[in-house]
C-alpha cells in the first residue's frame, strides 16, 4: 500500500500519519482547520529528528519522508486514487459517519476503509460506506510513535481480506497487533476505563494523592503511566466520552465518577489544556 490517507490531524491523526511516512507511504493528512495541519507537519517533523537523533532512521529520512507527506483541507482530494484511508476524528458517532459518508463518495470502491475509533461500534460506523465489507477498527495508542499496539477490531461485516489488509500495514508500520471481535470498548479501552475510572473514585474518597495513586500503579503494578498521567495525555474528555458510551452499553459499573465530570465541566481536560489533575505550564 503506497497511498494512505489519515483523516484527521488531532493528536492521533499526527501520529498514524507519522507511522505511515515511517512505514514508506505517500501520506496525505486532511483536516479541516490549516492550524491544525500546520501544527501537525510540525509534530511529525520533530518526532523524526527524534527518531533520527536516537538511531532508529538514517540521517536522509526527515527530508524524503516530508517529502511524502500532503496536507488536504477538502475530504475528496484527500480521498482520491488512495489506497487505504485511517479515519482519527474525534470520538463523536455524528462527526465519524458524516465523515466517512463524504469519503465513501470521493474515495476508490477498493479502498480499505479504517477507523481509528477506540469504544464506537465499527458496524455502526460501516452504515456510512456502501460496502461495509471494507471497513474495520485500526485503534492505535497514545503517543502512535512509542506505542507498539494496534488493536484491530472486526464489525459484523468486515471481509477477511480488509482484516489482512490492516494487520499488513500495521505491520509496516512496526507494530504487534492483536484482532478481536466487536465489542464495546474491544479490549484496552473496556479495562483501561476501569482503572481510570477507579483512580478518581479513589482520589475524590481521599484514599491517596493523585501522584501517590500514579506511583503506586506504576511501581507496584509494572504501568508504564499512572492512570492521571494517562488521561491527562489523552484527554479528560475523551475518557468522559468513553465511559459513557460503556455505562450505557455495560452497565452501573462504568458509570462516571463525578470528579471526572467536574473536572472536564471545569474545562479540566488535560495536556491540550494546560491543566488537568495536573497542571502543564
Amino acid at each position: 500500500m503506497e497511498r494512505l490517507c489519515v483523516l484527521g490531524a488531532g493528536t492521533m491523526g499526527h501520529g498514524i500519519a507519522y507511522a505511515g511516512l515511517a512505514a514508506g507511504c505517500h501520506t496525505r493528512l486532511y483536516d479541516p482547520s490549516a492550524d491544525a495541519l500546520d501544527r501537525a507537519r510540525a509534530l511529525i517533523e520533530g518526532v523524526l529528528q527524534q527518531a533520527v537523533s536516537l538511531g532508529k532512521l538514517p540521517a536522509d529520512a526527515v527530508p524524503s519522508a516530508l517529502a511524502r507527506l500532503s496536507l488536504y483541507d477538502s475530504v475528496q482530494e484527500a480521498v482520491r486514487d488512495v489506497e487505504f484511508i485511517i479515519e482519527a476524528a474525534p470520538e463523536q458517532l455524528a462527526l465519524k459517519l458524516d465523515l466517512l459518508s463524504r469519503v465513501d463518495a470521493g474515495a476508490p470502491p477498493s479502498a480499505v476503509v479504517a477507523t481509528n475509533t477506540s469504544a464506537l461500534s465499527i458496524t455502526e460506523l460501516a452504515t456510512a460506506v456502501r460496502d461495509a465489507r471494507r471497513v474495520g477498527g485500526m485503534h492505535f495508542f497514545n503517543p502512535v510513535h512509542k506505542m507498539k499496539l494496534v488493536e484491530i477490531v472486526r464489525g459484523l461485516e468486515t471481509s477477511d481480506e480488509t482484516i489482512a489488509s490492516i494487520e499488513a500495514l500495521a505491520g509496516a508500520m512496526g507494530k504487534d497487533t492483536v484482532v478481536v471481535r466487536e465489542s464495546a470498548g474491544f479490549v484496552t479501552s473496556r479495562v483501561n476505563a476501569l482503572i481510570g475510572n477507579e483512580a478518581f473514585y479513589m482520589l475524590q474518597e481521599g484514599v491517596a494523592s493523585a501522584r501517590d495513586i500514579d506511583k503506586a500503579l506504576k511501581l507496584g503494578l509494572s504501568h508504564p503511566m499512572g492512570p492521571f498521567e494517562l488521561v491527562d495525555l489523552v484527554g479528560l474528555d475523551t475518557r468522559l466520552g468513553v465511559l459513557e458510551f460503556l455505562h450505557t452499553s455495560l452497565g452501573e459499573k462504568y458509570r462516571p465518577c463525578p470528579l471526572l465530570v467536574q473536572y472536564v465541566k471545569a474545562g479540566r481536560l488535560g495536556r491540550k489544556t494546560g491543566r488537568g489533575v495536573y497542571e502543564y505550564p
